[in-house]
């Protein structure tokens, strides 16, 4: 069918060749353009373009720019004939595959706004992704739904609820007749699309994103972040409905005519060392990962290490949530066989409500691990600097300056500004922050101040014009008068032997005398009760050691802590399970 993606047999599978690295006829842009189809329009004249690799590590998909443009255009005339109109908002379900990305560009050639919206099943069953799609769908009051064949049972269900009436598969999208009206994209002044950031619940906020943020955005990461060069091939299992993998692997490289090899995100949490074989083979130099890929990607390695070349890999950024120093460490240290530099490694920070960037250090240069007083962080919100390893002492990773063009501000309660080494909440201003919450102007001034400064909603301060990032200010713990990152809790009560990182959620829940009591859910696997005993009292222990606390651990299931679409914990999540009764918890522990 015109404008389909056939699905390649095994013979023709074999016979697929990837996409070339260089350009050498096509000089390289760096977003300069006002439109994502307009970068596409450049991008097409050459040869590069998406390669999407199965499970098995073999080449399914070859997408050259030039063949995303054709199917692009010929889909968007396909999606006005079914009577869409021009603003009108498309939610598409983001598989890792190129229908996905078809689907989107065809949306910016018909001036339709889409809406990336999760493609995986999460813990908690089918219902549970289907309210939270319907959720997506109602937020962004949308027109139409495209899905991939396997999930329209549930997509159906979903628009059901929000009242969604066009649902399309891909193909039944394609067997639709091409409407003979001219085609009006997107002006420079436009919408670019709708995003949900990876902490949406069932009452998402829908990210609008604007033509000129993106491309802002997408220009401070390739000359400013990873300083691309017309060399640059990337590699990334990361989701296309988050904004790590749609801008920082799909819209960023294609503005600067990049090509990309693709995994999907399952297939690398059944096999996370395909990850760095393909990066290896394919001699790619840009892949990110939050810390939580690289620490499931060094347990797994083994040996297999000795076989990789990764010495081609020059940016391995690191964001979407706290960058752990011990955990680069441990994939220095499994990786050095496999030639892999720890200069390499690029601690950033950003977030959707900024398209994606808002902060790089210096490519090529070795991290910085900024050591504080705990004390000091908890009694006076002070970052004072200790010698590493100094007792009740912590390592915080400085995740660089904030992109060109862009300015940053560390805030107390007041709103009054901070002083170098003083931890506030953190602000930012300038040409990649989001157009405002779609259709929700009271969000948006909740986060938005009368003189354009985002509330990031994240702790932090500055140190020498850097930032760094100490949590989410909504998952603060008072306790004692004392502030508790959680994030401290829950790293020592791991150091036990029998738990892993992600095994641990701490957060406050109001006590009888109004202070916080601090709860630690630990997900146990150990089915003897005296087993579970020993490991209560061990993560109470250790947590009185390290942070001074006396909480209350409670054991739960194995897998039963949630996670956001970007494998962040959810602290808020647990903690509404775990009052809502919704956790099962092994032999509760009594008073």
């Amino acid at each position: 069918m015109s404008g389909t993606v056939a699905v390649n047999t095994m013979s023709e599978a074999q016979a697929l060749v990837k996409t070339p690295t260089v350009n050498r006829d096509l000089p390289q842009r760096l977003a300069d353009f006002s439109t994502l189809a307009e970068g596409l329009d450049y991008a097409a004249q050459g040869v590069t373009g998406f390669n999407f690799y199965s499970g098995r590590g073999s080449l399914a998909h070859v997408l050259p720019h030039a063949e995303l443009r054709r199917q692009a255009l010929v889909t968007a005339r396909k999606l006005l004939s079914s009577g869409l109109k021009r603003m009108d908002r498309v939610a598409i379900v983001a598989e890792t595959g190129p229908e996905f990305v078809i689907t989107f560009f065809a949306c910016q050639y018909a001036g339709l706004i889409p809406c990336p919206v999760p493609y995986s099943m999460y813990i908690g069953g089918k219902d549970a992704y289907e309210t939270r799609i319907a959720g997506m769908l109602k937020a962004a009051d949308a027109h139409c739904i495209v899905t991939p064949a396997e999930q329209v049972e549930s997509i159906r269900a979903a628009a059901a609820m929000a009242k969604v009436e066009l649902v399309f598969t891909h193909e039944e999208l394609a067997a639709l007749p091409e409407a003979l009206s001219k085609l009006q994209g997107f002006g420079g002044d436009d919408v670019a699309y709708i995003q949900y950031s990876s902490g949406s619940t069932s009452a998402p906020k829908g990210v609008l994103i604007s033509q000129k943020a993106i491309m802002a955005n997408a220009r401070g990461m390739l000359v400013f972040g990873t300083q691309t060069k017309p060399t640059d091939r990337g590699f990334s299992w990361l989701p296309l409905y988050h904004d790590m993998g749609l801008v920082g692997f799909c819209l960023g490289p294609l503005m600067s005519q990049s090509s990309v090899d693709y995994l999907a995100t399952t297939a690398f949490a059944r096999r996370p060392g395909l990850w760095l074989k393909l990066i290896s083979d394919n001699r790619c130099t840009i892949s990110f990962s939050p810390t939580f890929g690289y620490e499931l990607a060094a347990k797994r390695i083994g040996s297999e290490a000795a076989k990789l070349d990764l010495s081609c890999w020059r940016a391995a950024g690191i964001g979407g949530d706290m960058v752990r120093p011990d955990v680069l460490a441990e994939f220095t240290k499994a990786l050095e066989v496999a030639k892999f530099a720890p200069n390499a490694f690029l601690p950033c920070y950003g977030m959707a409500e900024s398209t994606l960037a808002i902060s790089f250090p210096k490519s090529g240069t070795p991290i910085r691990v900024d050591h504080v007083d705990r004390k000091a962080v908890r009694q006076d919100n002070k970052a004072i600097p200790v010698a590493a390893g100094t007792a009740d002492s912590r390592g915080y990773v400085v995740c660089g300056r904030i992109i060109a063009g862009h300015e940053l501000e560390v805030r107390d309660g007041a709103g009054a500004l901070l002083a170098e080494r003083e931890i506030g909440r953190i602000f930012v201003k300038g040409p990649s922050l989001m157009s405002g919450y779609f259709n929700n102007p009271e969000a948006t001034g909740e986060v938005i101040d009368a003189r354009g400064f985002l509330d990031t909603g994240d702790m932090g301060y500055l140190l020498d014009g850097e930032i760094v990032i100490t949590g989410r200010a909504k998952d603060l713990i008072l306790h004692n008068g004392r502030n508790i990152w959680p994030q401290d809790i829950e790293w020592t009560a791991e150091q036990n032997a029998h738990l892993k990182s992600g095994d641990v959620a701490a957060f406050a829940i109001e006590g009888s005398d109004g202070d916080d009591e601090v709860v630690v859910l630990v997900e146990c696997r150990a089915t003897e009760i005296a087993e579970q005993e020993t490991l209560r009292r061990e993560v109470g222990k250790l947590v009185h050691q390290g942070s001074g606390v006396d909480c209350k651990v409670e054991l739960v299931a194995p897998r039963s802590l949630p996670f956001t679409s970007s494998g962040k914990l959810s602290r808020a999540g647990a903690r509404a399970k775990y009052l809502a009764g919704e956790m099962t918890v092994f032999a509760p522990q009594t008073e």
